[in-house]
């Protein structure tokens, strides 16, 4: 097992701090965000951290217009699937995009939605 082990907590803590952080499996190669236990392709746990850059393009997206309870002042809002630059996707909200300029292959680059305590992922204009 690597000597660092990014953890979910480890994740949000650098998202927070400007950073996006994938690992990589040392056995296989496989990328993958956000950190998991197993490695999808070869179900071994050697994992390491890996920076990304950040840099993608939205491959899908829903505008919630009636949003779960405790967020019903946020709605709307537009949520994308983001396929970055190095190969994986990632789910975020998209901020400072108008709903109409939203499409499939939208260049978007990583921002952090920091409310408090509580650390998002979002993706705004590249």
């Amino acid at each position: 097992m690597a000597d660092h082990v990014l953890t979910l907590k480890h994740f949000f803590e650098e998202a927070r701090a400007g950073r996006l952080t994938g690992i990589r499996c040392g056995k296989c190669g496989e990328l993958a965000i956000p950190p998991k236990e197993f490695c999808p392709s070869c179900q071994d746990r050697n994992w390491a951290p890996v920076p990304l850059a950040g840099a993608g393009s939205i491959t899908s997206f829903t505008v919630i217009r009636v949003a779960p309870r405790g967020r019903g002042a946020e709605a709307p809002y537009a949520v994308a699937v983001v396929r970055l630059d190095e190969g994986v996707s990632l789910l975020g909200r998209i901020v400072d995009i108008p709903f109409d300029a939203l499409r499939a292959d939208l260049p978007v680059r990583f921002r952090p939605l920091v409310t408090g305590e509580q650390t998002a992922i979002g993706f705004g204009p590249a």
